[in-house]
């Protein structure tokens, strides 16, 4: 594939113990996938942000998945010996062709479902998204529903009348859900009124969106937050959780395409993803929106580099 590149093993960095004490001595970077009979995670990166510049947002995040995975290989391994993770490479826009990368995207995270394997795919900007979820809509089983839960500060359901981008991934999978008549199941946790005009509110209300806004989505109200996330994962076969780190204040996520100190704190976004791992039905997840230009300290990275971390222990 011309928007493929192999993995990069000098990304995987870190403190040497030489008894797999660290994720960079832990994981494998592989050429080819193949068939896995253990639990097996594969990082795949997504370095796009041309959905970013066509939604007039903030430039950098093709750089995002490198920066996240540079802060992942120095974290600690506390992996079981026979589970595996390994790094499959860099999907990468081309020419400009987003939507070749999200074709890309879509047909690797099928192979990596269909051979048994946990896709993590970091960005890149949002329109991760529409790939992702495409990727997994043709490797399960036909019969069964997606449910997508979307921890972000946007709805991202503009729509795409006018091409493509960042904003508009879920609109286009809401389109395609009633052109091939299945239902469209995602739940929005962080969403603000100071981030989507009164036209996406409508958007999302004509096509029945849960939502849980900014302003309850805190943890005095985690028990009411985590019943409401456990009734709509009650309802659909498997889930798809997308972090867009826009939804997390900038006093945690500085680097990112649109940053706001309003956005929610990481404490109850570990809370849900805790109630989401322990349904047993999350297949799949991205992180979007990673921005390392206007990263401080390297904070956003490590905290991305967190939530997989503790993904991948928790499962």
């Amino acid at each position: 594939m011309d928007n493929f590149k192999k993995p990069d093993s000098s990304l995987w960095q870190g403190r040497k113990s030489n008894a797999n004490l660290y994720l960079h001595e832990k994981v494998i970077c592989v050429d080819t996938l193949k068939q896995e009979t253990t639990k097996t995670f594969a990082i795949l990166s997504y370095a796009c942000d041309e959905g970013v510049k066509r939604n007039q947002g903030r430039v950098g995040a093709v750089t995002g998945p490198e920066a996240i995975v540079r802060q992942l290989a120095k974290m600690p391994n506390h992996l079981k010996k026979d589970t595996q993770l390994l790094d499959v490479g860099t999907v990468f826009c081309a020419d400009n062709d987003m939507e070749q990368a999200q074709q890309t995207l879509a047909n690797t995270v099928t192979t990596l479902l269909k051979n048994n394997t946990f896709p993590i795919v970091l960005g890149g900007g949002h329109d991760i998204a529409y790939g992702h979820y495409n990727g997994i809509l043709n490797a399960v089983e036909k019969h069964k529903t997606i449910g997508i839960i979307n921890f972000d500060a946007h709805f991202d359901l503009r729509a795409n009348t006018n091409g493509n981008n960042s904003g508009t991934p879920f609109y286009q999978i809401a389109e395609d859900c009633k052109t091939n008549n299945i239902p469209f199941n995602y739940l929005c946790l962080g969403i603000r009124d100071d981030a989507n005009d009164a036209s996406l509110f409508k958007t999302a209300k004509e096509l029945k969106v849960t939502v849980i806004k900014n302003e309850d989505f805190n943890l005095h109200q985690s028990i009411k937050i985590l019943e409401q996330i456990s009734a709509f994962i009650a309802n659909v076969d498997v889930v798809y959780t997308t972090v867009d780190l826009d939804g997390f204040s900038s006093a945690y996520a500085a680097g990112v395409s649109a940053a706001s100190p309003m956005g929610f704190s990481p404490d109850i976004a570990l809370q849900c993803l805790q109630t989401i791992i322990e349904s047993g039905k999350l297949i799949s997840l991205d992180i979007a929106e990673m921005n390392p230009k206007y990263d401080l300290d390297n904070q956003t990275a490590k905290l991305a580099a967190s939530l997989v971390h503790t993904l991948i222990h928790t499962i």
